[in-house]
């Protein structure tokens, strides 16, 4: 089994709504997939995102760049008592989504991994496990890059960001 980072892309009004009931921004998630499933549709379109295994990895480089938002785990709690997979959601406001976005667009991939060694991934047990090459540095390297442009868009939206790892 897997852990993947997932994120949906939710305007304030779903936000409170899924705030004050869970249940109801999972049937959300599930209506948006069935329908993006079969469109395919590229990161600066979609509501749904994932950086699939590369979330750690991410967080590591963004914690060592001392990244002012976190866009791995989400920075608000909701649904404390929701499981979503691997713990309970937690959501990006509004405002955050505007400065990850912009700190995004100034901070390249490049940037992230500068003086980053994979030993340190390994030593720092980032998942998944095996850490053992240079070029596995660029693995999340297009993960970034769109995660960038989900965030862009739901910035010029005027929209939070829900956050899960499933």
């Amino acid at each position: 089994m897997s852990m993947i980072g997932e994120y949906l892309r939710v305007t304030p009004d779903e936000l409170t709504r899924a705030v004050s009931d869970p249940d109801w921004a999972l049937e959300l998630i599930e209506q948006i997939q069935d329908v993006e499933d079969e469109q395919e549709l590229p990161p600066a379109d979609a509501r749904l995102f994932t950086t699939y295994k590369t979330w750690d990895m991410l967080g590591f480089l963004f914690r060592r760049f001392n990244f002012p938002v976190d866009v791995v785990h989400g920075e608000e709690p909701f649904a404390e008592d929701g499981d979503w997979g691997y713990g309970p959601p937690r959501f990006v406001p509004v405002e955050r989504v505007g400065v990850a976005a912009r700190e995004m667009s100034r901070v390249s991939y490049d940037d992230l991994i500068r003086r980053v060694g994979v030993g340190e991934l390994a030593e720092a047990k980032v998942y998944p496990l095996g850490w053992d090459s240079p070029g596995e540095l660029d693995w999340a390297r297009g993960y970034y890059g769109d995660l960038a442009l989900f965030f862009a868009a739901a910035a010029a939206c005027g929209q939070a960001v829900i956050v899960w790892l499933d």
